[in-house]
């Protein structure tokens, strides 16, 4: 089974900025995904990226101030995170599979994910 690893989670003031990192041994032909769980509240798919073509989802609520990519070459799949806010803290978590067909569907419908173990972000002043 796929390992995925996060990395770059922490605490940061309202408004700044945080990358992270989702890495496993090989990331080449999976969709890739960012989810987050907060306190009493479900998981929710925040960003995903194709396997081929880059394209990309993002939810309504990180449109404008979240970025993902990936680099093949390294395995890695990033979630840059700029203008964060409070609600924006919660654990985050990489997710990877090999049966989405778009990046909506892998943030949607997750179907044969694997997962990471998650990171916490918290944004508070």
């Amino acid at each position: 089974q796929l390992q995925l690893v996060e990395s770059g989670g922490g605490l940061v003031q309202p408004g700044g900025s945080l990358r992270l990192s989702c890495a496993a041994s090989d990331l080449r032909y999976y969709y890739v995904g960012w989810f987050r769980q907060a306190p009493g509240k479900e998981r929710e798919g925040v960003s995903c990226i194709s396997s081929s073509d880059g394209s990309t989802y993002y939810a309504d609520g990180v449109k404008g101030r979240f970025t993902i990519s990936r680099d093949n070459s390294k395995n890695t799949v990033y979630l840059q995170m700029n203008s964060l806010e409070p609600e924006d803290t919660a654990v985050y978590y990489c997710a990877a599979s090999s049966g989405a067909t778009t990046a909506q569907a892998m943030c949607v419908v997750r179907p044969l994910i694997s997962w990471g173990q998650g990171t916490q972000v918290t944004v508070s002043s």
